[in-house]
Formats: C-alpha cells, structure tokens, sequence
C-alpha cells in the first residue's frame, strides 16, 4: 500500500521527464548534425545515467543514511551533528542526547571514524563551511519548487504545437499560465484533498509511457536495444566531442526527481520506495526512453517533440492529457517539499518566521505556507512568461537539479566516514564514483549559464543570502542574551520578593536562553517593578532530530530556592515538529508538568542543563515519572502521570486533569481541586501546589522581548549593511513569534530592548 501511495507523492517530477530530456539533449550546437549514432550515444547515457544515479545512489546506498526514517538534506546533517559537534543551532544541552530519538544504534567507535570527526571539530571553517553547503543544497531544492511547475506545464502543453501546428506558440504559453495560477491557487485545500487522485495518474502515465516505448521499439527500430551497451556512450564523445559534453545538460535532466526519493522518505519507508522504483518505475522510464530513440533513429527531424511526435494517433489526446496531469502532479510534490523545507528552516533558525497552515488535522506533516505559495507562484509564473521555451528552463533547472545531488552526495560520504564508520577509503571511492559523474554533468550545465541556467545561480544566491544574514543575526542575537544575562547570585541577593511587588497570577517569560536570567527581565522589572507570583522562564528550543517524543518534550528546573516560586521551562521540539494552535492546551500542559516536577523534585533523576554546575543548570525530563507521581495531590481524576500528546483535545485534557470549567470561557479558566484527605503530604509541597493553582486561576500572562538589533558603530560596512538593513527588513516584515507561537494577544506583554551586536 505505501509502495502504491509514494507514485502520487515521490514520483511524478521523474516520470515527466521523457516530455523533454531528448529536446533539451539537441537544443544546442547538436540540434544542426543530429545523427542515428548520436541517438544511440544519448539513449546509452541515459540508460546508464538511470542506473548509476537513481537505482545504485540512492535505492541501494542512500536510502539507508535516514534519520529516524527522515530523509533529505536536513536528516543528513542532523547525522552529523549528533555524531560530532558541528552543529551551529543555539543553546543545545547535553540533555537532548538523552532523547530517544537522538540515539541510534550504531557501530563502536573507531580510530578512522574518530580521526574524521575530530578534523571537523577542530576547525571552525570547516564547519561554517559545511553549513553553507548543507543550504547551498536547500536553496536549490526550493529553486527546484519554482522551476519544476514551470517546465513541466510548459512541456506538458507544447504538445499543443503537435496536434495543432497552426497555432502560435503562445498558445501553449497561455495555457501553461492558466494552470499554474489553478495549482498555486489550491494549495490551500491541502495536499490530502486533492492528491487522492495522483498515484493513479501516475500509474497511468508509466504505463502509457512503457507501452507507447514498447510499441515504437517493435514498430521502428528493435535494434537499438544494442544501444545499452557504452561502447556508445565512448563513441557519441569521439563523434559529437565539444558538443556532446555541451549536451550532457539536457540529459541530466532525465533524473531529475531523484533526490525525492530520498527526500520523502519519512511519508513512506524504504522498502516502498525501492519496490515501487525497481519494479516498475525504473522499466517504465527505461522503456519509454528506449521506444522514443527507436522513433528518432527513424525520424530525425522530429527530435524537438520527440515524445508526442511518437504517440500513435488514435490515442494521442488521451496521452496528450495524461501528460497534463502528470505534469500537475510532478509539480505538487515539489511544492509540498518546498513548503516541509522553509517550516524546518524556520524551526533551525535559518528564515524569518512565516505563516504555517496545517491542512490536516489527522496527517501531522501536511502544511501550507501563504507566503511562499505566493512568492514561488509569482516566480514560477515569471520564468514560463519570461522564456516561454523549455530549452532554457531546463538549463536553469539541471543546475539546481544537479547541486543538490552533489551536496547529497558530498554529505554521504561524511555520513559513511563519520556515522557509519566505514574506511575513509571507502567513502572517498563513494564520493569519487558518484562525485566524478554529478560534477561532469554539473560543468556541461554550467556551461549554459548565459541561456538560461543563470536562473538558478541567482534564485539560490537570493534565497542563501538571506537564509544566512537571518542566522548570522539570530546568533549575534543570542550571544548578546548569553553575555548580558542576570547572574543568578544577583537575584538570589534580592530575596524571595525580587525586590518587586508579587501580584498574583503566573508570568511566562519567553528566552532562548537555557540558564540565567534573561536581560529583558532586569529591564522589564526596572521600569515597572511589580511582577507574578509564580514566573516561569519558557525557552522553546530546537534539537537536531526529526521529532520529539511528547513525554521527552519537557525539561523542568527551578530557580533558587522553593520561596522564590521561580521555574524554568525548556520545551524542546525537533526540525519536523510543529507547535499547536491552541494556547490553552499549552497552558494546561505547563501547568500539569510544573505540578508533575514539584511532586516528584526530590525524587527526579536530574540531568545537566549546562557546563555550568550550579542549580538553575539542573533540570529533569517531566512525563516519565508516573511510578513516583502522586495524582491524588493535585489531579484527582488521574490515573497516571505523563504528558499529553500535543494532538489531546481539550475535552481528553481537561477530563484526564479533573478539570471542571464554565461554558463560557471554556478555553481560557481551568479549575484545580487538591486533594486534602492525604495526611502524608509534605506541607510545603501543597502549600507550593496550592499556589501554582490559585496563581493559574488569577491567570497567565507572556512576556516577550520586542527586538531591535543594531550593528556597533566599530562594525564593517558589510556588517552593517547585513544587520541595519537585510536582517532588520527581514525583521519588520515577517510573522511575530509571539503569533506564530499563538500567544493570544490580550495576554502579551512585549518589552522593547535595543540589541548592540
């Protein structure tokens, strides 16, 4: 069934292909001697260029370095960065190693595998270095999200020009704009509703492809099957020479869609992918490529629409639209990939925070960003009006096709030598084979800039520039936070007052700081000091694992001593992770976890927040303790402790906490009854608890930081330009995190702070 369901999602992009890998292949220089010979050379380069690269990289190699069943750029350097210290994500805590799906199984440590890591972690460069290349790999997989609708429309319509020569191209132009703007318009709807139909489509296409392939082979040419043999491949370079390697961009193209497989495993499973790709994607394509030579061998004028030259006539229009829906498919893989890629920048701190819409409400994964719906809708709109020719589209598009491979290929090889502790020699033959053959056709692709390729080169220097100024920003950010926050011996002279009037009610003070007391605290308390009875530092943070179990989520300590009523909160969330919508269910969460961590405090396992041995560095895991948790203390129609899942409703939520509420404000007024027949009860334990749930019922408040962030007057003009005019561009137009967080607004208290970084 997964087998089935992964033609509707992963491979639509490579099956659309033969609509235009033989053009593009003779677009150039070729295009004036196209030859029989030349035709066998190309379908021998194809043919062993659909082996090496989809079959023996990525079903029999790559599909094996997932992450927790995740696949794609992201899941590689996650690997990573939990095997060596390479990571640059902010506040990390040796606690996350503790997560369960931060371990893996994995091979005793070698000296080879050793010698590797410790290279990388003994020279910043290298790291920087490779973070650039992990997002010099995601700008070009969100340059494939624009560029793939664009040439597969266009090249799913140019058929126009075959059954009607007397129309003008365009026609097929127009066409090609009319649905794109019905693709990006409904996106909206979610990929649930309308890819019910795709995997049929596809399943129909491979078919129609293979029989059309077959019947052509049969009809034309059953020769050429010879043309397998690379002797052809020797010969097509020895006819062709300058203008054979020139060529080699349009055959690239033939697998493009690859690095999906690879990309979307975590909607599948490796054994789906490999048995639906070896039995009957890879011989469909492979047939189809084969039928489609046999019918230029013998019709070589025919090679700019060789496929729907070569369809019979009797069913060309059922092909014909076939080819229009598959093309529409190809294009909503893509798209939905682009959206899954900017949500996990985001989350790792690589883009400014944007809208996520979650269409489904039982597939978690599913989500829809306006933003960049919008934005690629506009460029991919652009770019088919701009060049109204595939020829020039896909130069831009094998670029972008082929750097992400590389980098995937480049990220393997460290995954062998450094995760799977394989020889060194081993991964440099793996990178050598597989780099040698992606940097060759990555050289023919270059080559073509001035006709179109320089699309891709500009979108990615675009979209990494902007990706890298924000990160450069958001750790400049951070480490202002990190060296200007409050010491704790500080506040702990103050008293359990703080020096400040305690009102009731619960503070939340949102950090991304994992120890101390954050600036905006001393700053907030400075000018209006007066503050909640209990406060709670929140840091909602980011581990380098696809997914955070919800009983792993919530790391707990307190702040000084129990009259201060201070806690710390540390929810931590994984790269496909997203937060709820609903801030209620945050709330009665915090509140069930902070009871949990009271009760048990003396008799949780702690675990090191930091380097820093000191008590506000001493946390433990909430929603694992159910033999130590007393429910009868404080949630009375409990039966266990652990912490809810993120997708309980509020109905499960409030029934499992013994909480009775009005109907009114239902969502917003929770009720606790502590339990008073437990004459064992430690009276400081309830007197604590007691409080927590008067200070709930007066109610909560968030208190966020309102950022300004300013370059020093000793900075460079490159760093000032970045941060006084990129970053803060950037900063005023995207999404507030307090909206993205769903903070409800009448509960938001903002302190404006200026940031000298």
């Amino acid at each position: 069934m997964l087998a089935y369901q992964s033609f509707g999602v992963v491979y639509g992009d490579l099956s659309v292909s033969p609509l235009y890998v033989f053009r593009s292949t003779f677009s150039g220089d070729l295009h004036n001697h196209v030859t029989v010979e030349e035709i066998y050379g190309v379908l021998s380069l194809i043919f062993w260029t659909l082996t090496l690269v989809p079959v023996i990289k990525y079903v029999i190699i790559i599909l094996n370095a997932d992450d927790n069943g995740e696949g794609g750029t992201f899941a590689l350097y996650s690997l990573l960065c939990r095997h060596a210290k390479l990571s640059l994500i902010l506040n990390q805590q040796s606690a996350d190693a503790e997560l369960s799906t931060y371990q893996l199984e994995q091979p005793p440590e070698t000296p080879r595998g050793v010698r590797v890591r410790k290279l990388l972690e003994k020279y910043s460069f290298l790291r920087t270095s490779l973070l650039v290349i992990v997002l010099l790999g995601t700008c070009m997989v969100i340059g494939d999200g624009i560029l793939t609708p664009a040439i597969a429309v266009l090249s799913a319509t140019s058929g126009i020009s075959v059954a009607a020569p007397q129309l003008h191209q365009n026609v097929a132009v127009l066409v090609s704009c009319c649905i794109l703007v019905v693709l990006f318009g409904i996106q909206h709807i979610g990929t649930h509703r309308i890819s019910f139909l795709f995997a049929p489509i596809v399943l129909f296409w491979l078919l129609c492809n293979s029989s059309i392939g077959v019947y052509n082979l049969v009809t034309f040419n059953p020769g050429i099957i010879g043309a397998l043999s690379p002797y052809y491949i020797y010969h097509f370079f020895r006819v062709s020479g300058r203008d054979g390697w020139i060529s080699l961009g349009g055959v690239l193209l033939c697998i493009t869609g690859s690095e999906a497989m690879y990309a979307d495993l975590g909607h599948f499973s490796k054994n789906s992918i490999k048995i639906a790709f070896t039995c009957l994607v890879y011989p469909s394509l492979v047939l189809g490529y084969i039928g489609q030579a046999a019918y230029l061998s013998k019709n070589l004028e025919d090679v700019d629409h060789g496929f729907f030259h070569s369809i019979p006539k009797p069913i060309f229009w059922p092909v014909f639209i076939t080819a229009m829906l598959v093309s529409i498919v190809g294009s909503q893989a893509v798209i939905t990939a682009t959206f899954s890629i900017v949500k996990q920048c985001q989350t790792l701190g690589f883009v400014p925070w944007v809208k996520v819409v979650h269409t489904s409400s039982t597939i978690h994964g599913q989500i829809y960003i306006p933003e960049v719906n919008w934005i690629m809708f506009v460029l991919s709109l652009s770019v088919t009006v701009g060049f109204q020719s595939t020829i020039e589209i896909g130069n831009a598009y094998g670029i972008a096709v082929i750097v992400v491979m590389l980098v995937t290929t480049f990220l393997t090889t460290l995954v062998i030598a450094v995760v799977w502790q394989r020889s060194t020699l081993l991964a440099c033959l793996f990178f050598c084979i597989f780099g040698s053959i992606e940097a060759l056709y990555l050289s023919s692709a270059l080559f073509k800039v001035k006709q179109g390729g320089w699309v891709s080169l500009v979108l990615a220097g675009v979209i990494m520039s902007i990706m890298y100024v924000w990160h450069y920003g958001t750790i400049k950010k951070y480490e202002f936070d990190l060296q200007n926050k409050v010491s704790m011996k500080w506040l702990l002279t103050l008293g359990p007052s703080l020096g400040i009037v305690r009102v009731p009610g619960i503070g939340l003070i949102y950090t991304e700081l994992v120890t101390g007391v954050p600036a905006i605290f001393s700053h907030f308390v400075t000018n209006l000091p007066a503050f909640h009875q209990i406060l709670v530092f929140v840091c909602m943070k980011s581990v380098p694992v696809p997914f955070v179990p919800p009983n792993e989520r919530y790391l707990v300590g307190r702040v000084g001593s129990k009259d201060y009523r201070m806690y710390r909160c540390v929810v931590r969330s994984g790269y496909k992770d997203t937060y709820g919508n609903d801030d209620s269910e945050f709330e009665n969460q915090l509140i069930y976890n902070l009871s949990e961590f009271i009760q048990t405090e003396g008799s949780a396992p702690w675990v090191q927040s930091s380097s820093e041995m000191s008590l506000d560095g001493r946390m433990t895991v909430m929603g694992t303790l159910s033999g130590n948790f007393d429910s009868n203390i404080s949630l009375p129609l409990s039966g266990s402790a652990r912490a809810l899942p993120a997708h309980s409703s509020t109905n499960s939520l409030e029934s499992s906490m013994g909480v009775t509420s009005p109907n009114i404000i239902r969502k917003r007024q929770v009720h606790f009854n502590i339990s008073k027949s437990d004459d064992e009860t430690d009276p400081e334990i309830r007197q604590e608890l007691t409080d927590l749930m008067d200070a709930k019922e007066a109610g909560i408040a968030y208190v966020m930081g309102h950022s300004y962030v300013k370059a020093k007057r000793s900075s460079s003009w490159l760093k000032t330009f970045a941060i006084n005019f990129v970053y803060s561009f950037l900063h005023r137009n995207c999404r507030e995190p307090s909206t993205a967080l769903h903070i409800p607004h009448m509960s938001l208290i903002q302190v404006g702070m200026v940031y000298y970084v």
